[in-house]
């Protein structure tokens, strides 16, 4: 039996009044007299496809009459055109799995915030299965990106003993007193940079992409405790190269997803038209380069006129979301790297510039948001590196080894970090960056 698909039938691949086989789930059925409709999706396609039965020449038409939504059926007919769209004519309809009375996904608008509490079922729904289509098509398009520019994908550990951004907001896995399953205490993965950078010694590009934990008790639309981490780490690079790699990476896979997700992304663009101007200015744009000194000078002046919730701006603030939206939105009217931020905002590891107050450090800033990558040339220095560790209170012993690799022809190095989550929150303007993963997790909720 040769199953064909929605997508297919869609698509025009099916020819007209040819014998045709699907299988899928209804998403609405009506009866009107003698002839039924049925709304059928088999997860190939965004759209549905209409199956029409009729009682005089439909086999299984009295049961079909009665189906609910959330049934799995097969169907043999035939492909039809109708008014410049395709629909089967059923002349079997078999009820492979029918759907009890309480399913709770019906023909109409549910709340995110209901279908979060039904993540189980929600994937069902026109929005989730845009946002997972789009999502799983972004995937693909990173992994092409790093593929095809000679990098190699490396698996870094879930499991850990360091925290490699040093804001102690790991989940530590227990283990018995009596007999510890480690030797040192374990924890939930942060950030797989740190043993991304070891392999970048050994291959130059690499890049890891996985899941990552962070023990926030944050309820904010923008945090989930178990997410996704892109980090490629490049050797013998600069920061200016960095930020031309970054560049062409968030053009690369914006244009891949515009070309394969026309379907979702329209979808999105309908309910939120901004989408077509957000998605253009990072396609068609030159990503700005601005010095933190130069934006914090712009920012000032701005200040001046009271037109931010906080206009106490200085050299060495932690540049908040409204500034990093007025530099792209109202200053540049484009996506901004900004970069050399003072070293007591910025992570252990990165580069200490010759100035001793600044370090080689870049996030880059989208209208809209703000924020959305940091990067940075990591600092090669052995002793440079572990005076900072020090400054800092961290505990060296869980990674002397990261410091070691200094000691063994680490000459220069740079790298990235880009939330996926937030990346597909930004792409398609979602509110809750819990609507973005198939079962989010985060404070106060593992319902699944």
């Amino acid at each position: 039996m040769q199953i064909s698909s929605v997508k297919e039938i869609l698509e025009g691949k099916i020819s007209a009044l040819s014998p045709t086989t699907i299988r899928g789930w209804v998403k609405f059925n009506r009866l009107s007299g003698k002839i039924g409709f049925i709304e059928l999706n088999d997860g190939s396609s965004l759209n549905n496809i209409q199956v029409v039965y009729k009682k005089v020449s439909t086999k299984g038409f009295e049961e079909s009459s009665k189906l609910r939504t959330g049934s799995s059926i097969l169907v043999n007919g035939k492909v039809n055109t109708n008014k410049d769209s395709f629909e089967v004519l059923a002349e079997e309809i078999i009820v492979l799995k029918d759907s009890a009375e309480d399913y709770p996904l019906q023909k109409k608008e549910h709340s995110m915030e209901f279908l979060r509490d039904i993540a189980h079922l929600r994937g069902r729904t026109q929005t989730m299965t845009s946002i997972m289509t789009v999502r799983s098509k972004l995937a693909f398009a990173i992994h092409k990106f790093f593929n095809e520019n000679g990098f190699k994908w490396i698996s870094t550990p879930i499991i850990t003993s360091n925290d490699a951004e040093g804001a102690g907001e790991n989940f530590v896995i227990e283990q018995s007193k009596e007999e510890p399953f480690f030797n040192k205490e374990a924890k939930l993965t942060v950030s797989g940079q740190l043993n991304a950078e070891a392999y970048s010694q050994a291959f130059q590009k690499v890049y890891t992409f996985g899941p990552t934990f962070r023990a926030e008790r944050s309820h904010t639309n923008r945090h989930l405790a178990e997410f996704w981490m892109i980090e490629p780490e490049i050797a013998f690079i600069d920061l200016t190269q960095l930020m031309a790699i970054i560049e062409a990476f968030i053009k690369s896979i914006i244009n891949y997803i515009c070309i394969n997700c026309k379907d979702e992304i329209n979808f999105f663009i309908k309910q939120k038209p901004f989408l077509s101007e957000r998605i253009d200015t990072l396609l068609k744009k030159n990503f700005i380069r601005l010095e933190y000194k130069e934006a914090i000078e712009i920012l000032k002046k701005a200040a001046q006129d009271k037109i931010f919730e906080d206009n106490d701006i200085f050299f060495g603030k932690d540049i908040a979301s409204e500034h990093e939206r007025y530099l792209c939105e109202q200053v540049y009217k484009a996506p901004i790297f900004l970069y050399n931020f003072p070293k007591e905002i910025k992570a252990f590891y990165m580069k200490v510039n010759s100035d001793n107050k600044t370090v080689a450090a870049t996030d880059l800033l989208v209208p809209g948001v703000g924020e959305i990558v940091g990067g940075s040339q990591r600092e090669d220095d052995y002793n440079k590196l572990l005076n900072r560790t020090k400054e800092l209170n961290m505990d060296i012993s869980s990674i002397q080894w990261y410091l070691d690799l200094r000691k063994y022809g680490y000459s220069l190095g740079a790298g990235f970090g880009l939330g996926f989550e937030r990346l597909i929150m930004y792409i398609l303007g979602l509110d809750n960056i819990r609507d973005t993963i198939p079962f989010p997790r985060y404070n106060g909720k593992l319902n699944f």
